[in-house]
């Protein structure tokens, strides 16, 4: 790996000499900007606007402009020379542990590599300490015309620097929640709980790029003249309307993808109440409406259950005086044809 800054770690009166390298690669695809009608190369030349000439590169320095469009050069000799003790060295100010880092401020990472065999003790002392104070050294340094603040902290044998954003760089994030008043009860954080588990963890050197070996797939099928690899069909996901609904599907997606028979959810989903008007739900101050709520709701299932108990009772009294009326009228009736019956047998024996 080359090195791209040469410099030192100032460590109290300690001196480490080292050289500064890209941790990181970049390993996208680029392309190149062509005329679509012949797929000829499109360039950019450097032009200088006074003599209206194309120029080399080693024609061209850097320059400030001013607020009334004048050109200042700057020379790399003034940039070498800038009254900064962090112009040649990467100087330590402070340890603190990790975790008081933002992520946020994470820039580029690079590795320091010690700069020859007298670095060597130094360098394994820093290394050292820092691994057995578990924190991490916050240090200025300059670099491309720019005075900067990194992070050093220990990876595997080497030292590494994350180049980070200065405090007011940090955009804060107003504006960015949602505005609306949500709750999320405790069965869906359970839920939720329960696909987290279901995922697991994943080794993070098992990830890959997957948009970019597709790419190649394509580059390497134009280029063999072959038609490029058909996309699959995308899911059908529709709209999710029930949040509920969505996370135990997920929790059984994730269980059969695992190779793992899904549980039955024994708990009841539930809707998720629709929005009648365009303007926010008001706010709910305290838990003490929701309680009121679901006691107006028991509240009524007893109403509703003994008015359907009384209701059933009297529909029971009614048909019963019913059958008894419909049972003394049919016995009358029979009574009164058996006297007229004797009464008829009499006479025709009189006579």
């Amino acid at each position: 790996m080359r090195s791209i800054w040469n410099g030192a770690i100032s460590f109290g009166l300690v001196s480490i000499p080292i050289k500064l390298v890209n941790a990181t690669e970049n390993r996208s695809i680029s392309f190149r900007q062509i005329h679509t009608e012949d797929g000829g190369r499109i360039r950019y030349r450097k032009v200088c606007e006074l003599e209206d000439r194309e120029v080399t590169q080693a024609e061209i320095g850097k320059g400030y402009e001013d607020a009334d469009g004048t050109i200042i050069p700057i020379t790399d000799d003034d940039l070498s020379n800038l009254p900064l003790p962090t112009a040649k060295t990467i100087e330590i100010v402070a340890f603190v542990p990790a975790d008081r880092i933002d992520p946020l401020q994470m820039d580029s990472a690079y590795y320091l590599a010690a700069g020859g065999a007298p670095a060597a003790k130094p360098y394994t002392l820093l290394r050292e300490a820092l691994k057995r104070s578990q924190k991490v050294a916050i240090a200025k340094y300059a670099l491309r015309g720019r005075e900067r603040l990194g992070m050093l902290r220990v990876v595997e044998d080497a030292i590494a620097m994350h180049g980070l954003l200065w405090p007011d760089e940090v955009r804060a994030p107003e504006g960015v929640a949602p505005d609306t008043h949500v709750t999320v009860n405790d069965k869906e954080l359970d839920l939720a709980d329960a696909l987290m588990d279901t995922l697991g963890e994943i080794e993070i050197d098992e990830l890959h790029d997957a948009y970019r070996e597709a790419l190649e797939e394509v580059v390497a099928a134009k280029a063999a003249g072959e038609a490029p690899p058909e996309a699959p069909e995308p899911a059908k996901s529709g709209k999710v309307l029930d949040l509920m609904a969505a996370l135990e599907k997920s929790v059984r997606a994730a269980k059969e993808s695992r190779g793992e028979e899904p549980e039955e959810e024994a708990a009841e989903v539930r809707r998720l109440p629709q929005r009648k008007t365009s303007r926010a739900a008001p706010k709910q101050t305290s838990g003490k409406k929701s309680t009121a709520t679901k006691k107006t709701a028991a509240k009524k299932t007893a109403s509703a259950k003994k008015s359907t108990a009384k209701t059933a009772q009297g529909a029971k009294k009614t048909a019963a005086k019913s059958t008894a009326k419909s049972t003394a009228k049919s016995t009358a009736k029979s009574t009164a044809k058996k006297t007229t019956a004797k009464k008829t047998t009499a006479r025709k024996r009189s006579a």
